[in-house]
């Protein structure tokens, strides 16, 4: 099995400094590549003269995360793509775990591995921790952290499961079912694209799964911190667009307007604790959904799953009963 390992970039020269090496150590049996997304610092010149064995591809532009991919991947020949954060330090034998999951089950198209925190490595990491799910109205949790709450682990998480998504800090696919999908939604341009491709995916009839034998430790925040309004609009936005695209039909409506109201309860919360940017960056999320629901709406594939969610409200047993570690919510 060909496995490239695609590191997508943008002005991050420290960060290839500090993680590139791990990922060249333990990476072998694989092809790595930087997707470069038209840095203007020296992150090209630094691979070249560092990693001469790294391959490099140069987009023509800055895309984000979800175009930049896309058009990286037009260039890169393998049947699995392994696609990383540039602030993610890779452990021995973090692919071999990965592999024989693919070649043993067919149907399965997309696997992560337990993402543990680089700062403090007793816990998970923010994004993605040990695979994630949504709730009735599209909010993502995890196994390992819910909202703000991040879990040690303990071990609680050792396992293989079934996931609704894989976090896109490292986020392992069957190249044909990348295509397939026509890859992540370029309108997203960042935030959230790895949870609309995982639902098309599970739509199409694909598993998705996490393997904890595989480990890796991601920085979080390297590109955009988690108290930028920008991440705040994109967040917002870009779920009301997944929604929009995944739901059931005769759910769609029924679903989209209550979340709104949710949303609309997020930004007070943002005013009475002094973030009027995280406000206005709710409501300018909105203004773009509005702006771009026909668009998102033509996208919706012919069938939809109609079990989509996990819990019907996370932000109701999160902030209401307290639930704050996923396995209070869903003890087996």
């Amino acid at each position: 099995m060909k496995i490239a390992v695609v590191i997508l970039n943008w002005n991050g020269t420290k960060l290839l400094e500090q993680f590139l090496p791990s990922v060249v150590q333990f990476s072998k049996e694989a092809t790595i590549y930087v997707a470069d997304n038209a840095s203007t610092d020296e992150s090209v010149a630094f691979v070249k003269q560092n990693f001469p064995e790294v391959e490099i591809i140069q987009n023509s532009g800055n895309f984000g995360f979800a175009k930049g991919y896309n058009k990286a991947l037009q260039h890169v020949n393998a049947d699995v793509y392994a696609l990383i954060n540039s602030d993610i330090e890779v452990t021995e034998n973090w692919l071999q775990p990965i592999s024989k999951i693919f070649e043993k089950e067919p149907n399965t198209a997309i696997i992560q591995p337990k993402i543990l925190d680089f700062k403090n490595k007793e816990y998970f990491e923010y994004a993605g921790a040990a695979g994630g799910f949504i709730d009735k109205y599209g909010y993502p949790f995890c196994r390992g952290r819910i909202f703000e709450t991040l879990e040690k682990d303990l071990g609680q998480y050792d396992d293989q499961t079934n996931l609704f998504w894989a976090s896109g800090a490292c986020f392992f696919i069957r190249s044909a079912v990348y295509h397939e999908l026509e890859g992540f939604d370029g309108d997203f341009f960042a935030h959230q694209e790895e949870i609309d491709l995982c639902w098309r995916a599970i739509n199409k009839g694909y598993i998705i799964k996490y393997n904890s034998e595989s480990v890796v430790y991601h920085v979080g925040g390297a590109t955009l911190q988690q108290g930028n309004p920008l991440k705040t609009y994109l967040n917002f936005r870009n779920s009301l667009l997944m929604l929009t695209k995944n739901l059931p039909k005769k759910q769609l409506f029924i679903i989209l307007f209550p979340r709104m109201i949710l949303d609309g309860v997020a930004g007070i919360q943002f005013l009475i604790q002094g973030k009027g940017k995280h406000f206005w960056a709710i409501l300018r999320a909105h203004g773009a959904f509005y702006k771009l629901f026909r668009k998102n709406y033509a996208k919706r594939d012919k069938t939809q799953s109609p079990k989509y969610y996990k819990t019907k409200s996370i932000v109701y047993n999160y902030f209401i009963k307290g639930h704050t570690v996923f396995n209070d919510l869903f003890r087996i």
